[in-house]
């Protein structure tokens, strides 16, 4: 089993660092290497902001990421080991100051309702509540509503990894037979990525009125593939562009723009089809979603 941990840009998908390894050592351990750089170039730096799951809301992970010059904006987790966040003052948006560890950071709790837009007696409107760490202290610059709707951009990396392991591998496992087989195959397998990534960037740079969203990455994996099959440029002097190609192609096969969907969470079944969830009756459909986000006032400390 290997473990991979990544920071990937939001906007674009294309991979900024990477660490992986065997899976006997933790995420969080994996995430602060990436964060500091394990002795080479910082990922991030001043002017960035990280977004991150439940899993990374930990003290000395706060720490590191604070000592890189960063922003962050991190889901907190609210069950009895969660971290402790006394309210130290309260601030006219709803949200207040409160202190990891020696950072100081913001805290925003907030309900989001997803009504969907064919909603009916089975398909009514869903509610949850978020709890939000930010190093984003002021509320004038940085709206708590603002940065609620920003945390929804956290999921592009999971858009990513499937890309990684359902686009590029089609489902199946790495092929090496010994560690440094896997270790070569998977840089392998990120470089692939990468240059898939940049070649749609490239593509809309220039065209301000295009959201990276739309374009489409099997597209750009394909038209690649197009390319290596027809042996495009091994002979001399050929005139030969694979960025234009994927571009072009992108630019042919743009994806509508992306709209607010929801979709209730399942559990696969570990044998037979992938395809299909445990319970008979779960709904499988995608669903057209209006969200309302509204910021909730704490009247006590979360850990009270």
């Amino acid at each position: 089993m290997l473990r991979l941990v990544t920071l990937t840009a939001c906007g674009t998908r294309t991979l900024m660092d990477a660490v992986f390894g065997t899976d006997v050592t933790g995420e969080l351990t994996y995430a602060r290497d990436l964060v500091t750089g394990a002795g080479t170039t910082r990922a991030l730096r001043r002017g960035m902001l990280l977004l991150g799951d439940r899993n990374f809301s930990a003290t000395r992970f706060v720490d590191t990421v604070a000592s890189t010059g960063a922003d962050f904006l991190i889901r907190a987790k609210t069950h009895s080991t969660a971290l402790k966040l006394p309210i130290l003052r309260r601030l006219p948006d709803g949200t207040f100051l409160s202190r990891i560890g020696e950072v100081p950071v913001r805290v925003i709790e907030a309900t989001l309702t997803l009504t969907p837009a064919d909603s009916t007696s089975e398909h009514t409107a869903t509610h949850s509540t978020y709890r939000l760490v930010t190093s984003l202290l002021d509320p004038d610059e940085a709206p708590a509503t603002a940065l609620v709707r920003l945390y929804r951009e956290r999921w592009e990396i999971e858009t990513s990894y499937c890309e990684l392991k359902s686009a590029i591998l089609g489902g199946r496992v790495l092929r090496g037979r010994h560690p440094a087989a896997v270790t070569q195959e998977t840089w392998a397998l990120l470089v692939a990525y990468q240059a898939l990534r940049t070649a749609m960037s490239d593509a809309v740079l220039h065209r301000p009125d295009i959201d990276p969203d739309r374009a489409a990455f099997t597209i750009a994996l394909n038209t690649a593939r197009d390319q290596i099959i027809r042996a495009a440029g091994i002979i001399p002097h050929a005139q030969t562009d694979l960025v234009g190609q994927i571009g072009t192609a992108i630019l042919n096969g743009l994806l509508p723009a992306r709209r607010h969907r929801s979709r209730p969470r399942v559990k696969k079944r570990a044998i037979n089809s992938k395809y299909r969830a445990v319970g008979r009756h779960t709904d499988h459909r995608t669903h057209r979603t209006a969200v309302h986000i509204e910021i909730n006032t704490l009247p006590n400390p979360p850990d009270g």
